[in-house]
């Protein structure tokens, strides 16, 4: 069953410099583009998805189902945390969640445990994170107490700042989930992808 009381909100305004061109739109093998195949992840665990996008784009361009709300960052070229800031002041107005899972739109291969057993730890009032041999991974779950925290971010700065902050909220899950990890930065993290459906 979808979590009624996590909210996924998908960070997705960034412009992929490393990357060469805009990453959401690369292609993977029988899902579609990057974008839509981390949405497609989420879309069986969360009731509720908000996707996070520039002022320019395009939801239909990008493979945006129409049931999928989206939030535009107007100050998104600045970094990530006006993106992050942008997506949780809609939130405080549109959701009765009791928490939002902090994604990236370029991880579509997180495991249907590692999200049932985040969303099922998750509460108003601690941070919930996965952790996948000794590295912090994704998505990371802040509970509506530290919200406005998050709202407040400018800049470059990401949610780690408030992760410090609150460390006696954070709540560490050990997870046999690679995906937690697993992000495209350039085209040759796709490679292995290909390598794996050719074979």
């Amino acid at each position: 069953m979808p979590s009624e009381s996590v909210v996924a909100l998908v960070l997705a305004a960034g412009r992929s410099r490393r990357f060469g061109n805009d990453k959401r739109r690369a292609s993977l093998p029988g899902r579609g583009t990057l974008l839509a195949a981390t949405l497609g992840t989420l879309r069986p665990h969360f009731a509720e998805i908000r996707v996070v996008l520039g002022i320019e784009d395009d939801p239909v361009s990008l493979g945006i189902a129409k049931d999928i709300g989206t939030i535009v960052a107007e100050a998104a070229e600045r970094g990530m945390g006006e993106s992050l800031a942008a997506g949780i002041r809609a939130l405080n107005a549109e959701s009765q969640a009791s928490a939002v899972a902090l994604l990236l739109g370029d991880m579509p291969w997180l495991s249907e445990e590692t999200l049932v057993l985040l969303c099922s730890r998750a509460s108003d009032q601690s941070i919930v994170r996965p952790v996948y041999c000794g590295q912090s991974g994704h998505p990371v779950l802040f509970g509506r107490r530290f919200w406005g925290a998050l709202e407040r971010l400018t800049g470059d700065q990401g949610a780690r700042c408030v992760l410090r902050h609150h460390r006696e909220a954070c709540i560490e899950i050990e997870v046999q989930d690679p995906g937690v990890v697993r992000d495209v930065d350039r085209p040759a993290d796709l490679a292995w992808v290909k390598r794996v459906v050719a074979e």
